[in-house]
This record gives C-alpha cells, structure tokens and sequence, in this order.
C-alpha cells in the first residue's frame, strides 16, 4: 500500500505527478521500439498486463499487518466510473497510441500527448466545475496551437496526419479517464492500479489474439511486461496519488511535463532530425506547460469562531485547489 507518510515525501500532488510525468514519458519511445515485433494491438494489452500483475505482486508482498492510509473498497456509483475509465483509458486509449505511433515519428508523438493535459483541463472545468484562472486558460491555448502546428503539417518524417490525428484521439480517452478517476481517487491508488491494468491488459490481448495477433518472443514480451509494469503502472499509482492531493487540472498541469520526457528522449534514441515545425509546436507547448505549472489559485475563506472562544472569526486567503476532500464552485 502507499501510506500518507510515503506520499509526503515525494511532495504531495506535485511531486507524484511529476514522478508520473518522468515514468509515462518514457515509456511512448520506448514502446515504439518495442512495435518493430509486436502488433500494436497486442502490444497495447501486454503494457497494462505487466502493469496489472507487477502491481498485484506488490500488493501480495505487502506485509499484512501494514496499517492502510486508504480504504480499498469502491462505492456505488464510484464503480460507473472506474469501468468507463478503465473501458476509456485502459482499453480504447492504449490501442489509439499503439496505432498512431506505428504511424508517427516518436518525437512528434511524445510532444502530440501534451493534448492529454488540454484535453483533461477542459473536461475539468465544463464538466465538473474546477476553476481555470487566466494562466491556465493562456497554457491551454499555446499547447493547443503547438499541437495544431504538428497536426497540421503532419508527421514531419511520414507526411501522413492520419497518425497524429489517431494519437489526438488516445489523448481525449486518457482525459475522459482522469476525470472519472478523479471519483474514485480516494481508494488505495495501488488498488485503483492494478484493478485498471489487469481487466485492460486480458481484454486487449484476448483482443488482439482473436483478431489473429502472434504471441511475441520472450524478450520482446519480458521488455513490453516490464516497461507496462513502471511506464503505465507505478506511473498511474502516482498520478492517482496526485489526484487526491491537487484535483485534477493541476494534477495535468504537472503531468504535462511527460511528453518532454519523452521527446528528449525519443530525440536521443532515434537520433530523429528537430525540424523547424518540431521546434516551434515544442516552443509553444513548452510556454503552456510554465504557465499551467507556475498558476496558483487563492481566494478569501470565512471561518466562524472556535469552540472555547479560543479564536473568534477570521478571514483569510490561501492557497486553494480542489483535492478529493474539498471541491468547490465559484
């Protein structure tokens, strides 16, 4: 389990997510390595199979008397929630990627998935109400036209957009999913995990192997398993973590930093040209992250007296942002 001491000390919200940013940045190009032996379908299932049964091994190796910061259990309605997010971002999402990657440059993948963090801001705010203040809202637009940049020229190795267009897609289902995560951020995030990654994982594979898709080598299979098991899975225990400590715009703002990862990355493996077009959507998207990453959100509170007198009404500002425990309208 990840206890409350445990998620102190790698900096609440913040520090989660960008740990989570570092873990799912990565692993875009290294995924795409991996598709030269595996299917893109198949490929998709073994990522979350090895983030679902590396995590289940991690819950089983827990020591039993381990006091628990979380309450397993998902309630009611909460259970919608998690099917629709593991049906968007478990099962429809991974496929997109593997297919759009197929069809893209690493680089330009790895800064196209910055449309998550967009995408996830812009559900947060029209459908569940968190407040986006002028920076976030700026960030927003730069990132979009940054990506409108890629997506419009194409990719810039293949000329196809077909491929950017596909991973735009996987972008909107993982957005679709953080915010119905957001509903069940209260549960043991480790839970939360392996739950996602294991019934995404046998649905994908039992997909792919119907549509005709080989079993992949053992090395080709221990690598997807491994990269499944830290890319998606520790990185999402982490960005469940996040949730709970920062909501979930902010949780993206810090999260949008994974596609840089990734494109540093990709640039250093593929040995991939940097373009004109490649420099100015990454210039862009870059401007956008800062300003979603140095917004902060403060606004008057009124609290009445304390009991005893001890302390009589008081209003004050402070720093404000809609965790599981304190969701709010204005």
């Amino acid at each position: 389990m990840i206890s409350r001491g445990t998620a102190r000390a790698i900096g609440g919200g913040a520090g989660a997510a960008l740990l989570s940013a570092v873990l799912f940045g990565a692993s875009t190009p290294l995924a795409k390595l991996l598709l030269s032996g595996i299917d893109p379908w198949m490929l998709a299932g073994t990522l979350y199979l090895g983030s679902g049964v590396g995590l289940a091994v991690l819950r089983t190796m827990a020591a039993p008397s381990r006091v628990r910061a979380f309450d397993t259990r998902v309630r009611g309605r909460s259970w919608l929630s998690l099917g629709a997010a593991i049906l968007s971002g478990g099962i429809l999402a991974p496929v997109l990627l593997m297919v759009g990657l197929a069809r893209t440059s690493a680089a330009t993948a790895a800064l196209l998935l910055n449309l998550e963090s967009v995408f996830t801001v812009l559900f947060a705010w029209l459908v569940f109400g968190e407040n986006l203040g002028r920076r976030i809202t700026v960030g927003v637009a730069a990132i979009v036209c940054g990506g409108a940049i890629l997506g419009g020229v194409g990719d810039r190795l293949t000329g196809d957009w077909l491929g950017p267009a596909i991973i735009a897609a996987a972008c909107l289902a993982w957005a679709i999913d953080n915010n119905l995560t957001r509903n069940v951020s209260s549960a043991d995030p480790m839970y939360i995990a392996t739950l996602k990654g294991g019934i995404a994982g046998i649905v994908n594979v039992a997909i792919a192997r119907y549509l005709g898709s080989p079993w992949p080598g053992g090395a080709a299979l221990s690598a997807a398993l491994l990269l499944g098991f830290a890319g998606y899975g520790v990185s999402l225990v982490l960005f469940v973590i996040a949730l709970r400590h920062a909501g979930v715009a902010r949780t993206a703002a810090y999260f949008s930093l994974a596609p840089f990862f990734g494109g540093v990355l990709a640039v250093v493996v593929f040995r991939e040209t940097v373009t004109l077009s490649l420099l100015a959507a990454g210039l862009l998207m870059a401007v956008g992250v800062w300003l979603l990453l140095t917004e902060r959100h403060e606004h008057e509170h009124w609290h009445g007296a304390a009991p005893g007198g001890t302390r009589g009404d008081a209003r004050h500002t402070h720093p404000h942002y809609p965790d599981s425990d304190h969701r709010h309208g204005h």
